[in-house]
């Protein structure tokens, strides 16, 4: 199975240095040509010292490293030719550490992620995308029964319709995760399947790139996901999902089919809730059917209302915000990346670029996002106060998280939507030092 690659937003406050750098620099260019040269200090000069043995120990046990993989992967079928092809100039990469390691304090919100990921330009550059290739996105449609529009969604969302897949060679990116990241076994088992894609001979080491977590071509898929589901649709011999885009469609496609796509099925319709909507309801894991859920006073937003088994009710930005009613299909896109916000966009994106309107609700534009520090307080306020988040705070907002808020909310007689608000966490310190 394909996993979720990385997060979806990267959050960057830079704040208050511009003035100050101006004035240093300002200060300093008038004592050039007065002030000595000056010689590095001795601890200056002994720090560079170190950071250089420190560099070359580390590539030290990277290249040892490499050596006891090459014989862990020889090991598993991998020739000789095709380990000497891609680790005999295999490089660390310090940068790819440093993305793995960061957890940015500040996320967007959906609806700034769905500015970006569904703006105008994309749906122009989409449908402009889908006249060009439509005869493969059909092909590929006919075959495994996934909607040409949600093909190219996909492919919009993660790369921009192939501009932006990555720089990164693979092999390099995989083996330094391996080397030393967060999930070094992952990241071990997932370069193996890549030295089986270059010994299959679909890709060769230069041209397979992509992000720096290993996410390769087009639509972004991981090497493994590669050896399942990659199909060479053109018939030219090779799975290319980084130049062929008969083969993108088709391989994306077979993807989602086997996740579970059903067919002539859509992916959900915006709602409008009761006065008296159970928000412990709007969560994916609560299931029923269209049919229960209008006997519930959900309405749909326009005229569709599609006919779902198992059916769920979320609300992405709490009660101020869109209501939609989503399906199965929803729930496979969101297993190409297990995301909310990543599913509704390339769900809206899909529905504007087939000539829809996409989500009309209005979002609570207002609302500034809390930090990861604040989402922490939060959670440990609610710990304290008796409404569980189900364990230690992560900064992180899931299911549990959303219990405790709503149990917090119900408490304070507010609507119970468990929406992380600046206006909730006061209301938490304020019962926290009642």
């Amino acid at each position: 199975m394909k996993r979720p690659i990385c997060s979806l937003a990267l959050g960057l406050c830079l704040a208050g240095c511009q003035g100050m750098a101006t004035s240093d620099t300002a200060a300093s260019s008038t004592q050039v040509d007065s002030a000595p040269a000056k010689t590095p200090s001795i601890s200056a000069t002994q720090a560079a010292d170190d950071e250089q043995a420190s560099t070359r120990g580390m590539r030290q046990e990277f290249a040892a490293w490499v050596e006891d993989y090459r014989r862990h992967a020889a090991a598993e079928g991998i020739d000789a030719v095709t380990l000497s092809a891609a680790l005999d100039d295999v490089r660390f990469q310090p940068r790819i550490v440093e993305l793995d390691r960061s957890q940015p304090e500040f996320s967007q919100p959906v609806w700034a992620y769905l500015d970006t990921a569904v703006s105008d330009q994309r749906v122009r550059q989409g449908r402009a995308k889908l006249d060009d290739h439509r005869d493969a996105a059909m092909r590929a449609e006919d075959r495994y029964a996934v909607p040409a529009d949600i093909l190219t969604a996909i492919w919009g969302v993660e790369s921009n319709y192939g501009s932006h897949f990555g720089s990164f060679s693979t092999i390099d990116a995989l083996a330094t995760l391996g080397f030393e990241g967060r999930r070094q076994d992952f990241a071990r088992g997932e370069l193996l399947a890549a030295l089986k894609i270059l010994q299959s001979g679909d890709i060769d080491r230069e041209h397979m790139r992509g992000s720096w977590a290993g996410a390769m071509g087009h639509t972004q898929f991981l090497p493994s996901s590669f050896l399942s589901y990659a199909v060479d649709a053109d018939g030219d011999g090779r799975r290319d999902i980084w130049g062929s885009v008969d083969d993108v469609m088709a391989s994306t496609a077979y993807y989602l089919e086997d996740a579970g796509w059903q067919g002539g099925e859509s992916w959900g319709v915006e709602v409008t809730l009761p006065e008296d909507f159970d928000y412990a309801q709007s969560e994916l894991s609560v299931r029923h059917s269209s049919d229960e859920w209008r006997s519930q006073g959900v309405r749909a937003r326009g005229d569709e209302w599609p006919s779902f088994d198992d059916a769920s009710v979320i609300t992405p930005a709490g009660a101020r915000g869109p209501a939609l009613m989503v399906g199965a299909n929803f729930r496979v896109i969101m297993r190409y990346n297990a995301s909310t916000s990543y599913a509704l966009a390339v769900a809206t994106l899909a529905e504007r670029i087939a000539g829809g309107d996409g989500i009309q609700g209005d979002w609570p534009r207002d609302l500034e996002p809390l930090s990861r520090t604040q989402i922490k307080e939060m959670q440990r306020r609610l710990n304290a106060q008796g409404f569980s988040t189900g364990g230690a705070p992560d900064g992180i907002v899931g299911p549990n998280t959303r219990r405790g808020l709503r149990a917090f909310q119900h408490s304070q007689d507010m609507i119970p939507d468990g929406f992380p608000t600046h206006a909730l966490l006061e209301r938490l310190r304020d019962a926290g030092e009642s």
